[in-house]
Formats: structure tokens, C-alpha cells, sequence
């Protein structure tokens, strides 16, 4: 292995010029890009355009949240569709040869743009673009639900039919996985997620982790004014599959309110500040049901499943660190958050926000 943690470059170019000669790679160089805690993300360069790779994450303890065929699958359906999502280029099953990764692994274009997740990012935005950002955040999220699978060739990419439950079991094997410390919040969050669960009355693709940080922001084409940002494309689709789309939306607001938890600051940076000119949260799910033509939903339920799945998620990071499997910053103060998030997600059920 070369001194990018879990990418061979070496390998990497001998397969590149192997597979992709119409590529025309040089001597490729990669270095991590900041700000992912699942799977790794690298820029590669040397080649005839920038690209990106996507493996697992060192130590990865559950294969089905970090599936990258599934990924790679799901970006090329939906090029050409309503939704923006980087270019796919390959798919590669490393696990046997170990040239490259040693992991499944994928390739894509690079989308130039800005990834927002710090506060100092919005300088570079008016407070009226970063409100019509946000906006069209929401609608694009409402773009992907009204996207029919079997038309996109995704028909057997997941089941409606008991989503939630088999959800709920999913996450509880990867928090069982993972479990090295008594949470007791966590686990009675799942209890009670378990009691309550709603039934499901729409099915949809879904992302799995929407938000703002998964997204690359950049200028309108026509314009370099900040008033006319657009997304330039959707990233992170490892956790995709059809199913209830309030679960995005739950998502979408856990995140989006972030900032609010205890000590989220430095373990969980993001760029949403409501003095820059983000709106509410209620405005995004305003914005999602006049594009998706449904009434306002509730979601309490979905917000505290999520807070439940960051919880976890969180967990898992907090397991990989104490056995040295993590690659980046902010890994030593992750599992102090664990706690406060399942508090906030017991706060929405009682709540029955939306």
C-alpha cells in the first residue's frame, strides 16, 4: 500500500490504463477528501479528467451500509433524470485481487463545486441564494421521490413492503455490531421507535443520508452570481434503496438542526446558520410537499428514527476509533455525541413534531 490510507495509487494507475485507456492515465496522485465519516472518498489526479474513488471504510463492520456497487448503480441509473448525481465510470470488485483497494470499489467524474459544511462557507453566498439553496435542496429531494424505479432500471432495488421494520432490524444489527458500552438512551430509543412505528403510505427511492453536506453547491451556468447557485450534484447514495421517502426527509431535518445538539459543533461541523440566511426547517418541508403535490406530513416519527441511525452511525465511528480503523479528523469526539443525539430523537416522539 502507498501513504493514501486504503488506496493503492500504484495499483490504481495499472488497472486504470488496463480499463480505462480512453481516460489517458499518467502517474495518478490521490489524497482523502475531508469531511466524510463512512466510506472514503478520494481525489485522484493524472488522468485525462479529475476523478473520485469510493471504497468501504477501513474496518467496516456492516457490508450493507457501505455497498458500493449499490452506489455506483444507483448514480447511473438516475443520470439524465430530474436529480443531478456525478458521472458513474466503473465498478470494481478488488476484494480477491487486492490491486487496488482490497475492498468493491468505485470510480466517478469529479463535479466541481463546493461541499457546504462549515460556517465560514457562506461568505461566498448572499443570505437570498443561501435561502433559494435551500429551497431547491427540498425540491430536488422531492425530484428523486417522484422518480419511478422501474423506469430507471432500479424496479429490484429494494422492497416497500415492510421497509421500516426491516429498517429497524438493519440498524439494530450494525448497533449490535458495534456495541462496546452501555447507552442506555440508545436503547430505548429503539425500543420506543420499534413501539410506535407508522404505516407506510408512499414508496419511493430514497437517499438515506440527504442533506446539505452531501450535495455539491455551485454557480448557475449562466451566472456566477451567488443568487443563482444551483446543485451541481448529489453525492452519497451508499444507503439507497426504495422505501418510505419520509425517512430522507426525517433525515433532512435531523442534520439540518444539527447545530442544536450539545457539542455537535466540533464533531458534527455544519454550514446551516439561520443569521446567513438558511430558513427554517419547516420551510424545506413546506417547500418538499408543494413540489411533491402531498399535504404537510408529520414527521416526528421519522425525525427520531433518525436521530436513531445518526446515533448509531455515530457509534460505529466511535467503535472503528478505539481499534484504529478510522481515517480523518473529529473521530476522537464522536462518541460523546451518541448520547445527546438519542436524547433528541426520545424529544421528537414525545414531541410528535414534524
Amino acid at each position: 500500500m502507498t501513504e493514501v490510507p486504503g488506496l493503492d495509487v500504484a495499483g490504481l494507475t495499472d488497472w486504470m490504463r488496463r480499463a480505462h485507456p480512453e481516460l489517458a492515465p499518467g502517474e495518478l496522485t490521490a489524497q482523502v477528501i475531508a469531511g466524510g465519516k463512512s466510506n472514503l472518498t478520494y481525489r485522484v489526479d493524472g488522468a485525462g479528467i479529475p476523478l473520485v474513488v469510493r471504497r468501504p471504510p477501513l474496518g467496516h463492520v456492516l457490508a450493507s451500509a457501505h455497498d458500493m456497487g449499490r452506489e455506483h448503480r444507483v448514480i447511473s441509473a438516475l443520470r439524465g433524470t430530474p436529480v443531478p448525481v456525478p458521472p458513474a465510470i466503473d465498478f470494481v470488485d478488488d476484494t480477491a485481487d487486492a490491486e487496488v483497494t482490497g475492498t468493491p470499489f468505485f470510480v466517478m467524474q469529479f463535479v466541481e463545486g463546493m461541499v457546504m459544511s462549515r460556517p465560514d462557507q457562506n461568505a461566498a453566498f448572499s443570505a437570498a441564494g443561501l435561502r433559494s439553496l435551500s429551497l431547491r435542496l427540498a425540491e430536488v429531494l422531492a425530484d428523486l421521490h417522484a422518480v419511478d424505479p422501474v423506469s430507471v432500471g432500479l424496479g429490484d432495488f429494494g422492497r416497500a413492503d415492510g421497509f421500516l421494520e426491516r429498517q429497524l432490524r438493519t440498524w439494530r444489527r450494525q448497533y449490535d455490531a458495534s456495541r462496546s458500552r452501555d447507552l442506555p438512551a440508545l436503547d430505548r430509543l429503539q425500543d420506543d421507535l420499534a413501539a410506535r412505528m407508522p404505516a407506510s403510505n408512499r414508496s419511493s427511492l430514497v437517499h438515506g443520508d440527504y442533506r446539505l453536506d452531501n450535495a455539491i453547491v455551485a454557480p448557475a451556468q449562466d451566472s456566477g452570481s451567488a443568487e443563482t447557485a444551483r446543485i451541481a450534484a448529489i453525492l452519497d447514495w451508499e444507503m439507497s434503496t426504495i422505501g418510505d421517502p419520509l425517512v430522507d426527509l426525517g433525515m433532512f431535518g435531523l442534520y439540518w438542526n444539527v447545530g442544536a445538539l450539545p457539542g455537535a459543533g466540533a464533531a458534527l461541523p455544519s454550514a446551516i446558520d439561520p443569521a446567513a440566511g438558511y430558513p427554517a426547517f419547516e420551510e424545506l418541508v413546506d417547500a418538499y410537499a408543494a413540489r411533491a403535490g402531498i399535504p404537510v406530513p408529520d414527521l416526528s416519527w421519522y425525525g427520531a428514527f433518525a436521530a436513531y441511525k445518526l446515533g448509531v452511525i455515530a457509534e460505529g465511528i466511535h467503535f472503528r476509533f478505539g481499534r484504529g480503523e478510522t481515517v480523518g479528523a473529529g473521530f476522537d469526539r464522536i462518541g460523546a455525541l451518541v448520547e445527546p443525539i438519542a436524547g433528541e430523537g426520545l424529544r421528537q416522539l414525545r414531541a410528535g413534531r414534524r
